[in-house]
């Protein structure tokens, strides 16, 4: 009985699986043909850029000066303190930042638009919208893909600026590091092999984000619940995709020797 169970649940697994790449290979089949709702767009970016700054950067600044204040008591007893602004600039931009980043933007952004979505499925406006003649896959979820895709890079570069940021004051709190040898240090300490790897990761979390939230939403079913549903499970398979395609990353930096 407990395999046959196991069987289901595999294959449930995988027509999930298969579903979800179906989806995505229809975003990429329609996404870039005419008509394009360049309007839309614009107000997906503000909403999932712009709005999620304050979020975003209040979370950046405490992590930064967390980590520091964290970091100095380990680096003072191997008498390392001054390699504290190279080490959580490292941290920081390689890995922190850009993972934290896209898990605030799972959370907010993916249950946001699946709940969206979600509504709009149960109310029959999408139904609507198809009737009207309106692409509403178009206008609805290329729109938004595209816009978590473009929109976290950007958020995850401020997000390593304000986390620096909040580093040099966690610095200073028992220590005395002038602004101009704390940004030396921390610029000595990055390279191209830190920051090209973080950025472009950040545009497969994006997109994981954007497609999940948007996918989840679309298909929602049962009402009121299964919008409820449909936000809950957009955040955690989100969330988990982040992680899986952060390994990917940091395997094949590694085997690129960048790290």
């Amino acid at each position: 009985m407990a395999d046959l169970f196991s069987i289901f649940r595999k294959s449930e697994f995988l027509q999930e699986v298969g579903h979800i790449a179906k989806f995505a290979g229809r975003f990429f089949s329609e996404g870039f043909q005419p008509r394009y709702e360049f309007r839309e767009f614009i107000r997906q970016c503000y909403w999932v850029g712009y709005k999620s700054l304050p979020l975003v950067g209040i979370t950046a600044f405490i992590m930064g000066l967390v980590l520091t204040i964290q970091s100095r008591p380990t680096l003072v007893e191997f008498g390392a303190e001054s390699m504290l602004p190279s080490m959580v600039a490292i941290s920081l931009v390689r890995e922190i930042s850009p993972v934290i980043t896209a898990l605030i933007c799972a959370g907010k952004i993916g249950s946001g638009m699946g709940a969206e979505l979600g509504s709009m499925r149960v109310t029959e406006q999408i139904d609507a919208m198809e009737v009207s003649g309106t692409n509403p896959f178009k206008y609805l979820i290329v729109t938004r893909i595209l816009a978590t895709t473009l929109m976290l890079p950007v958020l995850s570069n401020l997000s390593n600026a304000i986390s620096l940021y909040g580093g040099y004051l966690g610095v200073n709190i028992r220590g005395s590091v002038s602004w101009h040898l704390y940004w030396a240090q921390v610029f000595d300490a990055l390279s191209y092999g830190d920051m090209v790897p973080s950025i472009i990761k950040t545009f497969f979390f994006g997109f994981a984000i954007g497609l999940i939230g948007c996918y989840k939403g679309y298909y929602s079913t049962k009402g009121t619940e299964g919008v409820g549903r449909s936000a809950n499970s957009a955040v955690v398979v989100a969330s988990l995709l982040v992680f899986i395609i952060d390994l990917i990353a940091v395997q094949i930096t590694d085997l690129l020797n960048l790290t």
